[in-house]
């Protein structure tokens, strides 16, 4: 059997292979191919605008008033337990992924549970 190189194939990568061009596809843009864009990565960006955007739609439409008292004596607002609850769930999936592997289904039922204690507690 004989294997004649094509354009279409790679069969052997070389150093000399990295620097070449290649063509673009829709999603290359350059400005964010510092970062691995998956859909996962995608998902949790646009999970972090809805968010955001859901606090301020809930601000215009029952406005919050004054910070309240939690469980740990911090005056807060909804936005602090927004980014309490954000910045918790970053922790508890990290610790997740070091502590117990990638099976994150269960980290994120946790996160979402500590959410509710801290639009309700804190």
């Amino acid at each position: 059997m004989i294997i004649i190189p094509s354009d279409k194939v790679l069969l052997l990568a070389s150093w000399d292979s990295v620097s070449e061009s290649r063509e673009k596809g829709f999603f290359d843009f350059e400005f964010i191919t510092w970062m691995a864009w998956t859909w996962q990565t995608a998902a949790f960006f646009v999970f972090i605008a809805l968010c955001i955007t859901a606090m301020v739609f809930w601000e215009k439409r029952v406005p919050g008033g004054t910070p309240r008292r939690g469980v740990l004596g911090l005056d807060t607002t909804r936005g602090d337990r927004l980014f309490i609850s954000l910045l918790s769930s970053a922790f508890i999936h990290l610790g997740w992924l070091g502590l117990i592997g990638p099976f994150l289904w269960i980290a994120t039922i946790i996160s979402v549970a500590f959410a509710v204690v801290v639009f309700r507690y804190f």
